[in-house]
């Protein structure tokens, strides 16, 4: 499987620096550069769509755009991933696209890391905004297929960048709706807010509790080195493709079962608001699918209230086995686990002093993150890469983490 957009770099090479000076060399002097993070989420997958909680933190890998307002109506945008530059009007579709000698037009890009760039801009402005002509150089360090959301990340960096750069006064807030309207109007993916929220909200060293419905927030404490622990992703080497139809797929499923509760119980908008006591009075009526869909999620947003207890508490074991019993829901219930993360997890679970282990993004390949004690985490991590190589043929990536700032102005 692909993973839906390449926006970030897989060689994790590229610098502030290096984007400005490829700017400087194609473009010539003048540019801004802008960053957007990747993320993590902690607990509260596939919650966010069902207007429940998440707890995300950026991290210090992410998206960077070397960017500077252009005369006239074309836009010129180089991908430094792609190797592939678009010029284009950001108020109206493509004049043309180049990347090893083709040539492509069409009222929407046909690059499908244009499309992320282009609608940015026409979601700014259906709000009334405009977005003038720009230069710009973009590439990242977010790993491909790991479930960071690379693409969160360049709609975020994009969109922070336009937003100051010709005075439009989005909050940050409206900006990450922006970017979840791209997703769904330019893209075809069917996400929550989460993603573009924390990837605009981040701050190092914490954890950011969203409500998805009011869009009202918290921070939460995470300091995972001053408690012993090292958070770090395991890449399963599979990649994800969520513009496929199997994430929209489980957002019906969700949507079917709370349209069989809300028929007894009009006030119920979302699974947010139906209990686990609701959930199995009304179990008879739904496929047995749907109520697997719907009990992982229910389960999992009251997981995630109960987790933030634990880092208030400083429990970093209690809070990492409520990573394990996530992961147990996405494999047997919400069904969106593969081999490879399994087998992942399984060892993690039985190995002392892994706190925790889980699947991290929509699912279908990706990575496992992991809450390891630092005396232990050299061995296990050693250990996975063996054990997994043997199993599976594919020496897994480490990708350790530190909870960051979120979208900013470098220079």
């Amino acid at each position: 499987m692909t993973n839906k957009i390449s926006a970030g770099s897989t060689a994790g090479n590229i610098t502030a620096e290096s984007i400005g000076h490829e700017f400087e060399r194609r473009y010539g002097a003048g540019a801004s550069v802008y960053t957007a993070p990747g993320r993590v989420n902690l607990i509260g997958e596939h919650t966010d769509y069902n207007m429940g909680f998440v707890l995300p933190a950026a991290v210090d890998k992410g998206i960077m755009v070397a960017i500077r307002p252009a005369a006239g109506p074309l836009s010129r945008i180089y991908s430094v991933d792609y190797d592939s530059e678009i010029t284009l009007d950001l108020h109206g579709g493509e004049s043309g696209s180049t990347k090893s000698g083709s040539t492509k037009s069409g009222d929407v890009p046909n690059d499908q890391w244009a499309k992320y760039i282009y609608g940015v801009a026409q979601e700014m402005a259906t709000r009334g905004r405009s977005v003038g002509a720009v230069d710009a150089v973009f590439g990242g360090n977010v790993p491909l297929g790991a479930g960071m959301s690379s693409s969160a990340a360049l709609e975020s960096a994009f969109g922070f960048a336009f937003n100051e750069m010709f005075g439009l006064g989005f909050t940050l807030a409206e900006l990450a709706v922006i970017g979840q309207m791209t997703e769904h109007n330019w893209v075809g993916v069917r996400c929550g807010i989460m993603d573009q929220f924390i990837s605009l909200h981040g701050r190092a060293g914490q954890v950011l509790k969203l409500d998805c419905r009011t869009l009202e927030f918290e921070y939460k404490p995470f300091s995972p080195a001053e408690h012993g622990y090292r958070l770090v992703l395991v890449d399963s080497m599979v990649k994800h493709n969520l513009s496929g139809g199997e994430y929209n797929e489980r957002r019906e499923q969700c949507e079917e079962g709370v349209r069989i509760v809300a028929a007894h119980h009009p006030e119920v908008q979302s699974l947010r608001d139906v209990s686990p006591e609701m959930l199995e009075r009304y179990r008879g009526e739904m496929p047995e699918l749907v109520y697997r869909r719907c009990r992982y999620v229910v389960e999992e947003i009251a997981r995630l209230v109960d987790g933030c207890d634990d880092l208030d508490a400083g429990r970093y074991e209690e809070f990492g086995a409520r990573m394990f019993e996530t992961h147990r829901g996405l494999s047997q219930l919400f069904n969106v686990s593969t081999p490879e993360l399994d087998f992942i997890v399984d060892l993690a679970r039985s190995t002392e002093g892994v706190a925790g282990a889980r699947l991290m993004g929509g699912g279908f390949g990706g990575c496992v993150l992991h809450l390891i004690r630092c005396s232990v985490a050299d061995a296990y991590l050693a250990d996975v890469q063996a054990k997994f190589g043997a199993e599976f043929g594919l020496v897994p990536r480490i990708i350790e983490v530190v909870i960051s700032d979120g979208a900013r102005r470098l220079v």
